[in-house]
């Protein structure tokens, strides 16, 4: 039967698929025919595609998941409660020859009520929030964010944290990595534009006079990093505006086009791709001041409650 020594002897010809959300790899290559003992051409390599998929961590591993599975982390970086590493699984022998690590560990400490509400796994609703009822409930839901909560943001605009990360600057807005990238699969390739105007925190505050401008800036400035250090070209990004957003400080995502997240971070109603809004802006400069937008909300957010009971008075 084909064992491990079989495999030693896989030899690499193409990449068929890379799938960073689905932590898996497919390749093509060639295996020794002693692989299947009732081939005839004795000898001659069989063609082979094999795929490799990291399995789910079991449930009962998670109380002893830094005493025994993870054998090594280095930080990537640290900015007021949040950090995030790079962790290894492999033997000593391996950890150099993966520099993006096994697994990658976000750290938020010390978490908020909020921050707990945010990662519980949580029921959705499709709400309809009117401009009346944004001004009536929303707009006081995000004046009231706890300034905390970006502070992180804060750090980095101020020149105090990730300055090392940034791969533009202006003084309307930065790009850099988003924390959710591994910094080295470009497959996976997630950064994040930042506006400076503290003013500027959603969709909502967008008007076509004052950000068109901006916005197509961002674009701008967003192909040019990539295509400078990665050779990403025209059409290789998918670059999208989130509401409502996990933070209220106004940014945009930007991702490599062949990134099919997981979970809601690109439903539709949630994900507003970058050229639509500019678009709508160009059509109407006051597009989202007046428009209903409908958006999917999780029972543990702060908007849930309030926005679920406001949907009776529409028709």
């Amino acid at each position: 039967m084909p064992d491990l020594s079989h495999l030693q002897d896989f030899e690499l010809s193409e990449l068929l698929s890379e799938e960073p959300d689905r932590c898996r790899l497919t390749l093509l290559g060639t295996l020794p025919s002693s692989w299947n003992a009732s081939n005839d051409a004795k000898g001659h390599r069989l063609r082979a595609i094999i795929r490799i998929e990291k399995n789910a961590i079991p449930i009962e591993h998670s109380t002893s998941l830094f005493q025994d599975l993870i054998r090594k982390v280095e930080m990537m970086e640290s900015t007021d409660i949040y950090t995030w590493f790079s962790g290894w699984m492999s033997s000593e022998a391996s950890i150099t020859k993966q520099p993006q690590g096994d697994v990658k560990i976000n750290v938020i400490c010390p978490a908020t009520d909020v921050h707990v509400r945010k990662y519980t796994k949580q029921e959705s609703i499709l709400v309809q929030e009117t401009p009346e009822l944004y001004r009536r409930i929303v707009e006081p839901y995000i004046a009231g964010f706890p300034a905390e909560r970006t502070r992180w943001v804060t750090e980095i605009l101020a020149g105090r944290a990730e300055q090392d990360k940034v791969l533009y600057s202006s003084s309307d807005f930065i790009i850099l990595p988003d924390m959710k990238w591994d910094l080295h699969t470009t497959s996976s390739l997630y950064l994040i534009a930042i506006a400076r105007d503290p003013a500027l925190r959603s969709l909502r505050d967008l008007r076509g006079n004052s950000h068109i401008a901006l916005l197509e800036t961002i674009r701008q400035e967003a192909y040019k990093t990539v295509g400078d250090k990665w050779g990403i070209g025209r059409g290789g990004l998918r670059m999208w505006i989130h509401y409502q957003p996990s933070y209220y400080h106004f940014h945009v995502h930007i991702v490599n086009a062949n990134y099919e997240l997981p979970g809601m971070g690109m439903a539709v109603g949630q994900a507003h791709l970058l050229e639509d809004v500019i678009a709508l802006l160009t059509v109407n400069s006051n597009i989202f001041d007046v428009m209903t937008l409908t958006y999917g909300l999780g029972e543990q957010h702060g908007l849930y409650e309030p926005m679920k009971a406001a949907q009776e008075e529409i028709r």
